[in-house]
């Protein structure tokens, strides 16, 4: 076998091999041999067909086939002699396969880059801390005493954070786009839950006023057909009611699985919940803290295959809503957008990878199983979801994954400088759940 390389960009190759006729001839005739004992052809008893009928009806075929493994085998073969990481599958262009000539192809692919990364000691890194204050605890009790409001009807103009019950009709022209009329339609002032101006012409109305009005959908609306168009409305008010909160009395606290009823334990239960989750936001800021200096101090040539496999995975839960919705996906509009973040997740997943192999990290069962047991502990049978993931190498190899990933991280804290920072916990929790939902690397 003949090698050659050639060296078309900073990370792309594209390696010449040839194979001579003869190493096809003797695979070819090994193949027809096992395959003439075994061939049924009309005319022949099984395993006494000649030679020349079994080279004549499939000799084209096995040819074919061997041609086919030789290029794997030998591709796999030439990379590893000539010591090329490739990063991707290769693209193969054949030069000489007829018979007789023997074999002769070329393989263009992007091999992975070979850097060394920043040292750890040079990193600069945040370390974010937070309490959970008097103030907190009782902003989400609170929450708590909104989210089980009832409605009370009142006999006044509406106001903001009350509910207007209406019917309504949307039409555009002579078409309605509410399919006729609406009834019992409730709508919290406030809420946002409707277009841009709609909560507007509610505020300041009584039960039985009737509204007539024109309004601009947004450009973005996800309907089409009303996007960036004007609607027209006809409004029925039905009911004007206002919130009512729920006593803070031994009743409500119980309903939370406080036996004693006492508000003591409840706030006791309520601050052990918030610093858990503010335990967990501490983490991840700090994760990410670590994340950006790693990304920010190593620049990286990245294999484009790289970054594509990573863009197609981005676009797959855009692809599933759009199928749930019966909605096209403009990839080519969404690409540019998503690229940053699929180039920063390629990059670190590369730098991790280095220094998962420099400083010897394996991952630690013990957290592994620590990890495991805090994502099953907010089911209610949490030994069966421990089983769950145990049960299966793949849904196991996630969590050590996360793990290491962690114990990275924990590695960074140790050797780089870090400088602790205070957030205040509101603002702490706010960015925490807009991170969630944007992705980390």
């Amino acid at each position: 076998m003949q090698v050659s390389v050639e060296k078309t960009s900073e990370l792309s190759r594209k390696l010449t091999v040839t194979l001579p006729e003869e190493k096809i001839r003797q695979q070819v005739d090994s193949r027809l041999q096992s395959l003439s004992s075994k061939a049924k052809i009309d005319g022949f008893r099984p395993g006494k067909v000649p030679q020349t009928v079994v080279r004549k009806r499939y000799g084209q075929q096995v040819r074919e086939e061997v041609v086919s493994d030789l290029i794997q085998s030998s591709f796999y073969e030439a990379v590893r002699d000539e010591k090329l990481n490739p990063a991707g599958a290769p693209q193969i262009k054949a030069n000489k396969v007829d018979e007789g000539e023997g074999l002769e192809y070329e393989a263009s692919f992007e091999i992975m880059p070979d850097f060394v990364p920043m040292p750890l000691e040079t990193l600069e890194v945040k370390r974010f801390a937070s309490a959970v204050g008097e103030d907190d605890i009782q902003g989400m009790i609170q929450r708590l005493r909104e989210q089980r409001k009832s409605w009370k009807s009142v006999d006044r103009a509406s106001a903001k954070d009350d509910r207007v019950v209406i019917a309504f009709e949307g039409t555009q022209g002579e078409e309605s786009f509410t399919n006729g009329r609406v009834d019992d339609f409730p709508v919290v002032l406030g809420s946002g839950q409707m277009i841009p101006g709609f909560e507007d012409k509610l505020t300041g109305v009584k039960a039985g006023a009737a509204l007539d009005f024109d309004l601009e959908f947004p450009a973005e609306y996800p309907g089409e057909k009303l996007a960036g168009k004007t609607g027209h409305f006809a409004v029925e008010v039905l009911k004007v009611e206002e919130p009512v909160l729920p006593e803070l009395d031994a009743d409500f606290v119980k309903s939370f699985g406080v036996e004693s009823g006492e508000l003591a334990g409840f706030q006791a239960d309520i601050r052990i919940n918030m610093e858990r989750e503010m335990k967990r936001a501490l983490k991840s800021r700090t994760k990410s803290s670590v994340m950006d200096q790693l990304f920010d101090r190593n620049s990286i040539q990245l294999p484009n295959v790289l970054v594509q496999d990573e863009l197609n995975d981005l676009l797959k839960p855009y692809h599933e809503s759009a199928r749930k919705h019966k909605q096209p996906v403009d990839e080519e509009a969404m690409k540019p957008q998503l690229e940053p973040m699929a180039r920063r997740r390629v990059a670190l997943a590369l730098i991790l990878g280095k220094l998962i192999d420099a400083h010897g990290v394996k991952v630690d069962p013990a957290r592994v199983r620590s990890a495991v047991e805090e994502l099953a502990a907010s089911y209610e049978d949490s030994d069966e979801v421990v089983r769950w993931y145990y049960a299966d190498t793949s849904r196991l190899r996630e969590v050590e994954n996360m793990v290491l990933e962690d114990q990275i991280v924990d590695l960074i804290l140790e050797k780089a400088t870090s400088k602790e920072e205070r957030i205040d916990f509101q603002a702490l929790m706010t960015a925490a759940t807009g991170s969630s939902m944007l992705g980390q690397a």
